[in-house]
Order: structure tokens, then sequence, then C-alpha cells
């Protein structure tokens, strides 16, 4: 049975062992790096500098929620606007395994920066088991690279500290719950975030479209759960596909793009069942989806695909 306190006690211990300097973490407000901020902030307090990377593709008030977040939580942190540059380096991009490791390196890239400004040598990861079993190495195949692993360049100049590493994400949530941080039951959200929930290219267009349909899909199924009508899913959100369909808007001919939903739920995110929504809960996001961006959307799916064969994530 694992333990959060002992876990927390003794990784305090192997931090303190371990980080002699500076350190700084990729925070970005998800569980796994938020966990992993209050445990290394314990152990070694201002010498650690978490640092919160804008880049783009974040939901609907993600940056400012994170920032407040962290100022609650006491930990030394920094908000990098990095949004253009990853724009830059995503132009024509259109391969899920090319966009992750695009992303990766960019990260890894704003991070030696950031750290050489603040001094530190240690680069600290909320990486857990199922991101390095998934990216393969070794006998594993390669599922998909999570940008903290298969994303990471060769040649980065900072040492590796990853407390997490071996925990899956319900013993991460426990130690969450341990450490009293206020996102331990926070759905989980991809590193790469929104550039993996546009299938092609991410640009700003196609963002700020995934963008609205992610945050309607959160919104209805949170009013939904708090109602009582339905238990709230272990993670659901929205994707945008690059095909187009016929539609009707009024008595008009309309040729725009498929938003699918997806709500899955899991324990550890190494398989998941898709979630069995009411019909009236999807009802309501396909007509909020439709008339907000009616002149974009036209349709609206739900996805049954159970973890495996699927991902939970598309991309």
């Amino acid at each position: 049975m694992f333990n959060a306190e002992k876990f927390i006690e003794d990784q305090i211990k192997k931090i303190k062992a371990e980080v002699k300097g500076k350190a700084i973490i990729a925070a970005s407000g998800g569980v796994d790096s938020t966990v992993c901020a209050g445990l290394v902030s314990r152990a070694i307090g201002d010498r650690l500098l978490a640092v919160y990377v804008d880049t783009g593709f974040m939901r609907k008030g993600e940056t400012e929620s994170v920032d407040k977040m962290l100022r609650r939580l006491g930990v030394n942190h920094i908000v990098v606007d990095a949004s253009d540059e990853y724009f830059a380096a995503l132009k024509g991009v259109t391969e899920p395994e090319q966009k992750r490791k695009i992303i990766g390196e960019k990260f890894i890239r704003i991070f030696e920066r950031e750290a050489r400004k603040f001094g530190a040598r240690f680069l600290v990861q909320g990486t857990i088991a199922p991101d390095w079993i998934e990216s393969g190495g070794g006998l594993r195949d390669t599922i998909k690279s999570h940008h903290n692993v298969g994303g990471l360049p060769k040649d980065m100049d900072l040492d590796l500290v990853e407390p997490l590493r071996d925990l899956y994400k319900d013993e991460v949530r426990k130690v969450g719950r341990a450490l009293k941080i206020e996102v331990a039951e926070k759905q989980p959200f991809p590193g790469p975030a929104l550039a993996i929930r546009v299938m092609g290219e991410p640009t700003r267009e196609s963002v700020a479209i995934v963008r609205d349909a992610c945050a309607i899909v959160e919104e209805e199924i949170e009013k939904a759960a708090a109602a009582g009508k339905m238990k709230l899913p272990w993670q659901y959100f929205a994707v945008l596909l690059p095909v187009k369909s016929v539609g009707v808007q009024g008595d008009i001919r309309a040729y725009g793009f498929t938003i699918a939903v997806r709500a899955v739920d899991s324990v550890d995110a190494m398989t998941a069942v898709y979630s069995k929504l009411p019909h009236d809960v999807l009802e309501t996001i396909s007509g909020r989806i439709a008339n907000k961006m009616k002149d974009k959307v036209n349709r609206v799916v739900y996805d049954i695909t159970n973890k495996p064969p699927a991902t939970i994530e598309w991309e």
C-alpha cells in the first residue's frame, strides 16, 4: 500500500542530498508539476524557481489562474510569455511526434535560459511513470513521446531531478492531498497543451477555436456533475479535427470544421473507458459550441473509444 507521508519524508531527504545549489522547475499548473513544485519547495525553499511558460496553447484563463495558485502556495515563481516563439517553431508542423519533440526542446531551451539568469544547475520535472512508459525505450514501443521525456534534447545543459518518476497518477494525487495542494483533484492536462488538441498545424486561429470548445466542455460537464446529473469524469476536453463538412446556417450552406468531445474515466492513465455522458449534457455542449463558433464549426461528435485501442489524448 502506497504511503504518501512516507514518500514525502523520503523524497525531501533525497532532494536535500541531491540538489546542492539552485534549481528550476517547469510548473504548468497541472497536478504533476504542482505537486512536484510543492514537494521540492519544502525541501529547498527559495533555492527553487518555478517557471510557468505561457506557450500560447493554454486553456482559457489558465495563465492568470496558475500565477495566483503558485502565489497562494508560496512557491517562488515567474511567468514567461513564449507564445511567439512556439507558434513560430510549429509553423507548418502537423505530425504529432514532431510537435511533441519541438515543444519539448523549446521548453528546455527556455528553462536553460531562465536557469542561467537564476544561477540554477538542476531542472526539476513532474515526470510520472506513464510518461516514460509511453515514450518508449529499450523493449518498450513508443506510443507517444511525452515532451518531458522523448522531447528532451541530448545536449541539455541541466541536471535532471524527477521525484515523482515512479508514481502513477492516483499516487501523485495522494501526495498532493498530503501536501494540501489545491489542484490535487484537478483533471490531467497534457504538457504540450492545446497544441495536441488541434489535429494539424496549431495556428493562433485553430488554438483559439479549440480553447473556446474546451472551455464549453469543461463548464457544462462540471455544471452537470455539480447538479448531480452525472459523475465527474477523470478527464474531459475537446479536439479540433482538420476536416470540414457541409452544414446549414439558417437557409445558407455552411462548410465548417468538426469538434470531437472526449471524456474518460481512469485511475492511473494507463487504461481508460469512455464516460457515458447523459445525452442532454452532450446536446447542450454541441449547441453551445455550434452557436459560439457558427462561422467556423458546424459539427460536434462524441468519442466513445476506450484506451486501448485509443490513447486518452488524440495526439
